[in-house]
């Protein structure tokens, strides 16, 4: 397939702190692609030097091989921007939005009432789209601002964190859009907290933190080759943490502590039972391991809060 997006050393600085530090990263034509990190990873940043917003500080970054620093306009055209915050204008109609939002791209505005039609059937709200945007549900809300963001046809759509704050329902209604979006060879780059939205519908995700990417991949390549095949997880007294620990390493395992719980990765030649009779604890799990594990262990924390 085709790169749409290309970052060649990318750094973004406010002052003396270093956002993003060294970004390099290409994005495939057709593919979902996640960035994924803690508040405060960059990630977010990093999208909106794409679409322009930020001006990059250092590197390079080209979308459908045009150099956004010099070809501004050009690729505003060619990409649709979904924001975390809606930025919907409260006194127009769900139809009015998307109408003046076409209007910043210069559409004809026939042409903008036939794309407002067709998306309004897309992203099913030809019921609401009289209604003010105040009289609206959150998930619905986020309909309304992924169609203003595909007003313009975009080759390339940017949702930086889609379905924060929705309900499960809304939520797995825009994962099956986000799925058949990609199907039609538009490319799609997300920025998400959701391991799990991460896992279902990226193809490929990078995890960012501290304005770097740790690693890059399919979600079941990183987890395959991050954690392994089956996670166990022991709850012990914290004094007997390091006691555990140490015998974990002498058997050839590799463990986190994560609170009370000592959390080990087995590979496909390990055993759990082993592992149940090396650590003794209060309570045992065994699981398959996630992309939420990959996470913990490159990252070492919990997710932040905080800008950026």
């Amino acid at each position: 397939m085709n790169t749409v997006v290309e970052m060649k050393g990318l750094v973004k600085k406010y002052g003396d702190r270093i956002v993003v530090n060294g970004v390099d990263l290409d994005i495939l034509q057709g593919e979902c692609f996640g960035i994924l990190g803690p508040n405060g990873a960059g990630k977010t940043t990093t999208m909106k030097m794409i679409y322009g917003s930020v001006e990059i500080t250092q590197g390079e970054l080209y979308v459908r091989g045009l150099n956004t620093k010099v070809n501004r306009r050009e690729v505003k055209n060619l990409i649709g921007v979904v924001p975390q915050e809606d930025g919907l204008d409260v006194d127009f109609t769900v139809k009015e939005n998307l109408l003046l939002y076409a209007s910043y791209f210069g559409i004809n505005q026939q042409v903008a009432r036939h794309r407002c039609e067709d998306l309004m059937r897309l992203m099913r709200l030809e019921e609401y789209q009289d209604r003010e945007v105040l009289e609206l549900s959150g998930g619905l809300r986020r309909r309304v601002a992924i169609g203003r963001g595909m007003i313009n046809k975009p080759e390339v759509l940017i949702l930086d964190e889609p379905t924060a704050g929705l309900d499960p329902q809304a939520r797995m209604w825009i994962w099956s859009f986000l799925r058949r979006l990609k199907e039609d060879m538009n490319t799609v780059i997300m920025t998400t907290h959701y391991m799990e939205e991460a896992e279902q519908i990226c193809d490929r995700i990078a995890i960012m933190d501290k304005g770097k990417v740790l690693t890059v991949g399919r979600p079941k390549d990183l987890i395959k080759e991050h954690i392994g095949t089956q996670v166990v997880e022991v709850e012990v007294n914290v004094n007997d943490l390091n006691y555990y620990g140490n015998r974990l390493v002498q058997s050839g395992y590799s463990y986190q502590v994560i609170g009370q719980r000592l959390t080990i990765h087995l590979k496909e030649y390990q055993n759990s039972k082993e592992v149940v009779s090396i650590v003794v604890g209060k309570k045992t799990t065994v699981r398959e391991p996630s992309l939420s594990d990959v996470f913990l262990k490159l990252a070492g924390h919990d997710l932040r809060e905080g800008p950026l």
